[in-house]
């Protein structure tokens, strides 16, 4: 097993992440400020968002598991980094400019779920403890969600008097198919936990403990990472894009990528080595 920590392998080193190579082509990435329980302070926000766009041009990453260390995956946002907010407002006096600094503000912080999102490589969520507020938005975001049996979710922004403006508003009713339970969700801030996460349909697999969930995690990033990239990263863009279009205009969106994809040799490879039964090819770097 690969371990190249961000600082072997000349990659960026972040303060609140821990980004390693665990496998060949497949990151983790993980959320790191425990004694904080991983609740995302404004480096934090950032940081996630330029590590998400750094492996989205990262030849030598294919898929990327998204975890936290400690003892949750995150406890949302913090609060008393938050509360920075009101010394930047206190600096206008006028509504206009205040309403600009949040506009600023919020922003950065959907751009930073949006980064995973729109990241070309799968994002794969191994969740385990808290995931409140912030982490629901974050694990929206990803592509593939698993979580162990102690992990509970929780859109916990109705009870600090304000709606959740990150993406679970957005995203989640588009995940779990039933807009009642997330709008149940969204009004109370009660915890959903592991098991209804799974019958709802937000996470796909639940695991005893916290070990079975990355090592199950990291099986699938390297499954998944032995596949074309070509045809791994096109089905991602195409599955977003088609969850937000129609069935048409989801079709003319492959059509125009696989006129130039399936010129590729990786297509051609692949289906030599089906028709052959040969083992799988080993695909270049994209």
């Amino acid at each position: 097993m690969m371990n190249l920590s961000s600082a072997a392998s000349g990659k960026k080193q972040y303060e609140t992440l821990l980004v390693t190579e665990t496998k060949p082509f497949v990151f983790n990435v993980q959320l790191n400020r425990p004694k904080n329980l991983n609740a995302l302070n404004n480096k934090m926000w950032i940081e996630i968002t330029e590590c998400f766009n750094e492996l989205a041009e990262n030849a030598d990453c294919r898929v990327i598991v998204l975890s936290g260390v400690g003892k949750n995956f995150c406890a949302g946002l913090d609060l008393k980094d938050a509360m920075s907010f009101g010394q930047g407002l206190a600096e206008h006096d006028d509504i206009a400019r205040k309403c600009k600094f949040m506009n600023k503000k919020i922003k950065t912080y959907q751009d930073t779920c949006t980064s995973i999102e729109k990241c070309p490589k799968p994002v794969i969520g191994a969740a385990h403890g808290a995931c409140v507020g912030a982490a629901v938005d974050m694990l929206s975001a990803t592509d593939i969600r698993y979580c162990s049996s102690n992990a509970w979710f929780q859109i916990k922004e109705i009870d600090i008097g304000m709606a959740a403006d990150v993406g679970t508003l957005q995203r989640l009713p588009k995940i779990i198919g039933s807009n009642s339970l997330v709008r149940e969700l969204a009004l109370t801030g009660r915890k959903l936990p592991a098991n209804e996460a799974l019958q709802c349909g937000f996470v796909n697999r639940v695991f005893d403990n916290e070990e079975k969930l990355f090592n199950e995690a990291l099986s699938l990033a390297e499954e998944i990472a032995s596949k074309s990239p070509v045809a791994v990263q096109t089905t991602k863009i195409s599955l977003n894009y088609s969850r937000d279009h129609t069935v048409d205009e989801g079709l003319d969106h492959i059509r125009e990528r696989n006129q130039a994809m399936l010129q590729s040799e990786d297509f051609i490879n692949a289906v030599v080595a089906q028709a052959t039964k040969d083992d799988p090819p080993v695909f270049s770097k994209l």
